[in-house]
């Protein structure tokens, strides 16, 4: 019983460790390779509010990118000056310009993208497969399109121009976007940004973990299995897919704000369709339904793209500059996808299987 007990423990700890040695291995390579396992970590919250939407209630969501945006906006002009120095009435009631603080910042963004996400929901709730997912694709066409239109007459988000000069995340007085010296080391912004988003990360891994286990988990997934079945055994499945979407949004509302504090400038660029195509891929290339395999598919396609980098120079080389290194990385990712889908179809980590049907001839026996 004691050694049961002893190994999981153990390898819980060790995780723990690679994990926090993590970003002080990459920096002596150099910070790029720190801020990519930065977005790495950006985009598991991003998958892991999709795989609810995706996974576990089985409604495809392909305008998911519309709930990171709404997160990036609202802390962009709450921590920005782009409010004071366009509106008066914002002026006089701040006129050391709005700094809001993380405790309040993070709830704020949960909360408008979650709001979002009901707006979502509410019209397609009688919508399945195909329909839902170019629905969902218009919303987030939609939110991008807003973002980009509303600098006149009256300018909100400053249009293709962005936002700008927002600020770093501020943890006990101390900006993240400032060196800490710890006496025996030096963390640089792009490290101290690592921990941070590690331990929300962690955060919403422990909070989709108690959600798979719940019952409302379980009515999600008798949803995504047989939605008839699941309405004649009595569940609400209006009030569960509505659930579903806030949650899921929720999701992206925290990791939008955490990217709009990390690039310290949000334009609509960063929110196209292809951005909502990557997190559906790395939600199904990983594993639908299954947290580790989410994890996984989505570490590993936002840090490949960066790591072909290297791979693609050499190529571009060998052509003789006659192919492009940005179009020759693109290519590389889709071929490493397909070779993926043809190889592990149901993910590079599905859920394990509790049962299995028996053969044709002993049912008919």
């Amino acid at each position: 019983m004691k050694k049961t007990m002893v190994i999981p423990y153990a390898r819980y700890v060790l995780w723990g460790l690679l994990l926090l040695a993590l970003p002080l291995v990459l920096q002596i390579f150099g910070n790029g390779w720190v801020r990519i396992a930065d977005m790495a970590l950006l985009y598991v919250m991003l998958a892991l509010g999709l795989n609810i939407v995706v996974g576990y209630a089985g409604l495809l969501d392909l305008g998911f990118v519309a709930f990171f945006a709404v997160g990036a906006y609202m802390f962009g002009l709450l921590a920005s000056p782009h409010l004071v120095e366009n509106f008066p009435m914002f002026a006089a009631m701040f006129p050391h310009g709005i700094h809001t603080p993380l405790w309040a910042v993070i709830p704020l963004g949960a909360g408008l993208a979650g709001l979002f996400g009901l707006l979502l929901g509410a019209p397609t709730l009688k919508l399945r497969g195909d329909y839902l997912a170019i629905v969902t694709l218009g919303f987030g066409e939609i939110i991008r399109v807003f973002l980009n239109n509303l600098d006149n007459p009256v300018n909100i988000t400053n249009g293709p121009k962005g936002l700008g000069q927002i600020d770093p995340m501020t943890v006990m007085g101390h900006p993240l976007s400032r060196k800490l010296d710890l006496g025996f080391i030096e963390l640089p912004g792009v490290t101290q940004y690592y921990y941070l988003f590690l331990a929300v990360v962690l955060v919403s891994v422990l909070v989709c973990y108690r959600l798979e286990h719940s019952r409302i988990g379980r009515a999600w997934m008798a949803i995504r299995e047989d939605e008839i079945a699941a309405k004649a055994m009595g569940l609400n499945t209006r009030n569960l897919k509505l659930m579903a979407f806030g949650m899921g949004a929720m999701f992206g509302g925290v990791s939008g704000v955490l990217f709009s504090s990390f690039q310290g400038f949000v334009s609509p660029e960063s929110f196209s369709l292809m951005e909502s195509v990557m997190i559906v891929a790395m939600v199904v290339l990983g594993g639908l339904g299954h947290l580790p395999g989410v994890i996984l598919g989505a570490v590993l396609l936002s840090a490949l793209p960066e790591v072909l980098r290297y791979v693609a120079g050499p190529l571009q080389q060998m052509t003789d500059g006659r192919l492009d290194a940005a179009i020759l990385r693109q290519l590389l990712i889709a071929l490493a996808m397909i070779l993926i889908m043809l190889w592990r179809p149901r993910g590079l980590w599905p859920a394990p299987e509790h049962g299995k049907a028996l053969p044709s001839d002993k049912r008919s026996a």
